[in-house]
């Protein structure tokens, strides 16, 4: 890794794998603009999947110390740098303590804080496709594809106490490797009272299909695996089978996106909702750079930032 130069006006970084490839570098300047932020920039730096701990470090050393670098998004490697440099925060919030990741680094009076965003993020996002009562309605399940962060951010989201009565029934998380498996376990341990939760060891996307053709009518299967943005495929084959009536998330909005094409194919028949990823990556960027540079994002500047990048997307 080539650690960045210093900063020379005020810089927000997005860690992530193939960054140039994101929205974000072309939204954050007219944003920028709409928040009124200044001469500000937009950086990336790309890490390969699982880096070395002292990757992380350097990376992270730099954006603590270095006077322009304001914070950063952190996207794939959330819970890698966590457990990498967990001691060079000096502050990190219950939701970063309690899933050891972490998706926003930012500064505050001298003080570098870590937090953990995505259960605001991802909570905000299913609030947007997911109707009022589901779970109470139909109780149906959730398959979660993938155990890292944002799977364990859901689960947290989903079993929230003021949702008392209205969780799914149950939430199965499969992964392809098991120590990923083993350690989202552990940490969603303290939520197993409020719904059943089972982790499963499926090392192939046909090991995912029998996950999927066996849940319950009006359930949601998530793909959080990656696969479709950071790396090409889906954790499912074409011969997946929904249940009915079910909601599909593919929470990527941009890759090949074959798992939501999948999922597509049967909507008619199946009823299925098929929602891509365009407001979790929405409410993901508002929620860090609220946070990064200190600014009040209310519900109309959301609404103005999300034209702005949809208008971005269209090339107007």
């Amino acid at each position: 890794m080539t650690v960045p130069h210093a900063a020379t006006k005020p810089t927000m970084y997005f860690i992530g794998v193939s960054t140039g490839k994101s929205s974000i570098m072309t939204v954050f300047p007219r944003w920028a603009k709409a928040l009124g932020l200044g001469d500000v920039e937009m950086k990336g730096i790309d890490l390969p999947l699982h880096a070395p701990a002292e990757t992380y470090r350097e990376t992270v050393d730099f954006l603590k110390n270095d006077p322009l670098s304001m914070g950063a998004l952190v996207t794939t490697h959330k819970l890698d740098l966590y457990a990498a440099c967990e001691d060079m925060f000096d502050s990190i919030d219950s939701y970063a303590k309690q899933l050891e990741e972490v998706s926003s680094l930012s500064k505050r009076n001298g003080q570098f804080f870590a937090h953990a965003k995505d259960p605001i993020s991802s909570g905000l996002a299913l609030e947007r496709f997911v109707p009022a009562n589901f779970w109470r309605d139909h109780g149906g399940e959730v398959l979660l594809l993938g155990a890292g962060g944002s799977s364990l951010a859901m689960s947290l989201y989903f079993t929230q106490e003021k949702f008392a009565g209205n969780v799914p029934s149950a939430i199965t998380i499969a992964n392809r490797s098991q120590p990923r498996l083993d350690d989202a376990a552990r940490k969603l341990a303290p939520l197993s009272s409020r719904t059943r939760f089972s982790y499963i060891h499926g090392p192939t996307p046909a090991d995912n299909d029998r996950l999927v053709a066996a849940l319950p009518p009006c359930s949601l299967v998530v793909n959080a695996t990656g696969l479709g943005k950071d790396a090409p495929g889906s954790p499912t084959t074409d011969a997946v089978v929904y249940p009915a009536d079910s909601l599909v998330w593919e929470i990527n909005y941009r890759g090949d996106l074959l798992f939501m094409r999948q999922a597509q194919a049967q909507a008619t028949e199946k009823r299925l909702h098929v929602e891509d990823g365009w407001n979790y990556f929405i409410y993901g960027w508002t929620q860090v750079i609220a946070e990064v540079f200190d600014v009040v994002i209310d519900d109309d500047i959301l609404q103005r930032l999300s034209d702005i990048a949809h208008d971005v997307q269209a090339g107007k």
